[in-house]
Formats: structure tokens, C-alpha cells, sequence
């Protein structure tokens, strides 16, 4: 048998893959060649959106802005529409995170784009930014942090070599405060103190644990630290990055134009005057709490982080893998039990995977995590350890799972036991819903094949499914000698035909 708890490693399918950043400030997209295991860019694309200018102070993202973030991604949609699925990757970040009217955003998204749109969590962020510059600078066994800016929140990681040892996201960035700062477009030297000063409060949180795990080189990525480190090249500033002073000589002319409007600064694009002084506020932040001295710049950042996410699903990096072996371990889960579940619960999917249209990489993947994880639960009660299990998985920080990823196995886990409608607060597409519906079936029919918890006793089976029936034939005999079973898949009938699912078996 194989092991069931590490991925199969998969031949890597794709000749060309993309990924695409719905940031609060800009909308990026990266194409890349894949051959014998190395990226090549092929194509860069980039619009300035600014989604986090359009949050209102209800949390809806305005019509205009959404408006323009649909426009720049039909243009990405030229591009890639034609790649397969599982080649690209979409991630929304904070300002789709903070967004209250996200799904209705993403559901017009998937209307333009033929890619599912994700949302991925802050520090998930942060572990996809640090793996874009990891893979695109080597500095040897030097620990390093890396600090990126962005329109709507603010990334910190330390790390070393490939690994993350911390991950952090503040909300701060330079569109959300250029709204709360520099609203009309004014610069002085007291709104820019206040912006510092803003920022310093939120650094505050994560500082002492920062300096205490200490780094020997910083390195920035992405918008704002981009923009600095252009202009400290330009006007021949420094020749070491950014530093203190580089900061201080680009304040002063800020400061001097008075006004967004006013700007003119050698290596400075003209759509980043909105928001230079707004990021350079808390870059000084940045610089100030953690006495940093010199900061280098990586091209790589958050796209070029899902590119070799991508090609680490295919192998044996994936990092998802290494998440579900942690929470394995860390809940206590019944190993045995749990893998008599999910080796039978991959039994009905093979049987059914065509008939329920259930053929994607990722169905087999939610399906596995979520029999290997459907206890994770029973430590803390047995009477309601599905909701539970479902809390830890829907609020746990879970490296290389989206926020949709997360969400569907915690509903998995959550609708394993008793009653089959119940739901989370969390919108699926259509699709994606009736795909779970068939998921949850499968693994709840798995567990109560083993109800009796032992171990070596598989069931012999077969499954046939059409639409929205399943009729399971057992070996002549089997059930006669388990009353319990036979009740409890007399009970599930009960239980799938509330939501008009059809199930016999004999």
C-alpha cells in the first residue's frame, strides 16, 4: 500500500504556469517556461488598480473599483486562458481579505478569468513572499528578514535559506494609509511624523520577537521598497541599497513639493506619487524599530512565491503536505483509525471519480487531509468534536493552504458525522459546492465503515453513482455480522435524502 500520508509525487504536467497578484495597490501577473525543473520568464504584466481605494467605510469595495480590478484582469485573461487548469494560480490579498463583498468580487472574477481566484491569508502571504526571494537570492547560511510593502498590508519574515522561521502580516500599507494620512494629496512634515508614528504602534506587536530572533542581512521586495531603492539608485544615493539616509534625502524632497502633485524625483514612476510618501513613512517605521541600517532589494517577491508553489504540488515540497503532518501530530490523532479511513475513502472516490466528475488533483488531496484530519477534534470533546475539528482547521494558520482550500476541508470535517446540511459561514461556487456535498458523502460512508475501529478489517466494496445517487454492494455477508454498520448506513439514507441525495446499498 502506499503511505497515505505524504502526496504521490506527480510527473510535473505543465511546459508554461502563471500566477497572478490581486494586490490592494497593483494587479501583477508572471508567465513562466518550465523545463527540466527551471522557471524561465517569459512575461511580466502589471496595472496599478488601487482595489484598497475603493474600501468604504462599510468594508464594500466600491464599483469603480472593481470595475478597474475586473478590467485588468480580463487583459491577464488573454494571456493565460487557454493554460490548464492547475497552471495558474490566482491569490487575492489584503484588500479582498478585508473586503466584506469579496465573493461577489471573485464570482464576477471567474465570469472573466477560466483560473479559481483565492484568497490567501496574511501569513500565508508572507510564507509565498519569503519563498519568491529565497528562490531568487542566495545568501548562503545567512539569516535574513524581508520586509514587503504593500498597498494594503505590510509583510515581515525571518528566515534561513529556504525555511520561514517567522511570518507576520500587519495591516498597514501605502494605499490604506495615503487614505488615513495624506487624503487631498498634502505632504508635511506633521502627517508624515503621524504616519510614522502610526506605523511604529502597529510594529509594536512583533518588534520584541523579531529582534530577538535577530538576522544577519534585510532584504525588501515589491511597491514601495522597489520605488526607493530605483530612486536612491538613480540620484546616486548609496551604493549599499537603502539606508537611513537614503530615507531622510527622499523626505526632504517630499517635503519640499508639499503636495503628491508637486513631485519630481529622478527614478520615480509618475503613478507611484500618490502613494511614495505614505510607503515611505512606514519603511521608516520599518527602519527605525528594528535599527536596521542597509536594505537590499529582490525582484522576487509574492508572484514569483506561487510560481515555485506550483511546481511544489507536483513533487515532494509541497508545504501542504507538511502542514497536515504537523496538525497530525500536534491533535493526536489516532494514526491507525485514520488511515483505515482514508485508504477506504480513496477507494470510493476511484470508484465514483468519473460518474461524479470528481477527476482534479485537488478533489483526492481535500479528500485525503480531510480523512487524515476528521478527529483532530476529539481532544477537546467527544460529543461535538466535528465542530470542533472544523473550528481548528477554519481558524488554525495553515502554510500553503488558500483561504477556499481551508475552508472546504474544514466543511468536510465538519459534515463527516450527524447531520449532513450543516455548513459554514463561507461562500463556495456552485461547483465547488456540489463537489464537497459528493466529498463529504464519501468520507462520511468511509467512517462508518469502520465505526468498530479495527484494525486490518477493510470492507469489500463497490460504489455506482449518476447525479445524485449512490448505491454501495457489499460482499454476500459482510453486513450480517455488523448490525451496527447496517444501522448506521440505514440512518445515513435518513440523513442524505434532506438534501435530496439518493443512497441504497445491500
Amino acid at each position: 500500500m502506499q503511505s497515505l500520508l505524504v502526496q504521490q509525487s506527480h510527473d510535473f504536467p505543465f511546459e508554461k504556469i502563471a500566477a497572478i497578484d490581486l494586490g490592494s495597490n497593483s494587479f501583477h501577473m508572471v508567465v513562466a517556461q518550465v523545463a527540466h525543473g527551471q522557471l524561465r520568464i517569459i512575461g511580466q504584466y502589471g496595472e496599478k488598480v488601487q482595489l484598497a481605494a475603493g474600501l468604504q467605510d462599510d468594508g464594500m469595495l466600491d464599483d469603480e473599483s472593481q470595475k478597474r480590478g475586473l478590467d485588468c484582469i480580463a487583459q491577464f485573461a488573454q494571456v493565460i486562458d487557454d493554460l490548464p487548469p492547475g497552471s495558474v494560480r490566482v491569490v487575492g490579498t489584503n484588500a479582498l481579505r478585508a473586503a466584506k463583498n469579496r465573493y461577489d468580487f471573485i464570482s464576477k472574477a471567474m465570469d472573466v478569468i477560466s483560473h479559481p481566484v483565492e484568497i490567501i491569508a496574511g501569513r500565508e502571504e508572507a510564507r509565498l513572499i519569503y519563498v519568491g526571494v529565497a528562490r531568487t537570492m542566495d545568501h548562503g547560511d545567512q539569516k535574513r528578514i524581508v520586509v514587503d510593502i504593500g498597498g494594503g498590508s505590510t509583510e515581515f519574515i525571518i528566515g534561513q535559506q529556504l525555511e520561514p522561521i517567522l511570518t507576520e502580516s500587519l495591516h498597514m500599507g501605502c494605499v490604506s494609509y495615503r487614505k488615513r494620512f495624506f487624503p487631498d494629496g498634502v505632504i508635511t512634515k506633521s502627517n508624515f511624523q503621524k504616519a510614522v508614528t502610526a506605523a511604529r504602534l502597529e510594529l509594536l506587536s512583533i518588534q520584541d520577537d523579531y529582534l530577538d530572533e535577530g538576522w544577519d542581512i534585510s532584504i525588501g521586495s515589491s511597491g514601495t521598497i522597489k520605488a526607493v531603492y530605483n530612486i536612491a539608485v538613480e540620484n546616486g544615493w548609496s551604493k549599499k541599497g537603502i539606508t537611513p539616509k537614503v530615507l531622510k534625502q527622499l523626505q526632504k524632497l517630499l517635503f519640499d513639493a508639499g503636495h503628491a502633485d508637486n513631485i519630481e524625483i529622478l527614478g520615480l514612476k509618475p503613478e507611484r506619487k500618490t502613494t511614495i510618501a505614505a510607503g515611505l513613512a512606514i519603511l521608516t517605521a520599518v527602519f527605525e524599530c528594528f535599527g536596521i541600517k542597509q536594505m537590499d532589494f529582490s525582484v522576487g517577491a509574492l508572484r514569483e512565491g506561487v510560481l515555485f508553489d506550483i511546481m511544489g504540488r507536483y513533487a515532494d515540497t509541497d508545504i501542504r503536505e507538511r502542514t497536515v503532518n504537523y496538525m497530525l501530530n500536534q491533535y493526536h490523532i489516532d494514526m491507525e483509525q485514520a488511515k483505515l479511513v482514508t485508504h477506504t475513502s480513496l477507494s470510493m472516490l476511484a470508484q465514483v471519480r468519473d460518474d461524479w466528475q470528481l477527476d482534479s488533483v485537488s478533489n483526492e488531496d481535500i479528500l485525503r487531509w480531510a480523512s487524515l484530519l476528521h478527529e483532530c477534534g476529539l481532544g477537546i470533546s467527544h460529543s461535538r468534536y466535528h465542530k470542533h475539528g472544523a473550528y481548528i482547521i477554519s481558524e488554525s494558520d495553515m502554510p500553503g493552504f488558500s483561504q477556499q482550500e481551508q475552508q472546504a476541508l474544514a466543511s468536510l470535517v465538519l459534515r463527516h458525522r450527524r447531520k449532513f446540511t450543516q455548513s459554514l459561514d463561507f461562500r463556495f461556487t456552485k461547483s465547488d459546492q456540489q463537489d464537497l456535498d459528493r466529498l463529504a458523502i464519501l468520507l462520511r460512508l468511509a467512517i462508518m465503515l469502520h465505526i468498530d475501529r479495527k484494525e486490518g478489517d477493510m470492507p469489500i466494496f463497490s460504489l455506482k453513482a449518476s447525479d445524485k445517487s449512490l448505491h454501495a454492494e457489499f460482499l454476500p455477508g459482510w453486513l450480517d455480522g455488523r448490525p451496527l454498520t447496517h444501522a448506521n448506513l440505514q440512518r445515513e439514507a435518513d440523513y442524505l435524502s434532506a438534501s435530496g441525495y439518493v443512497f441504497t446499498f445491500n
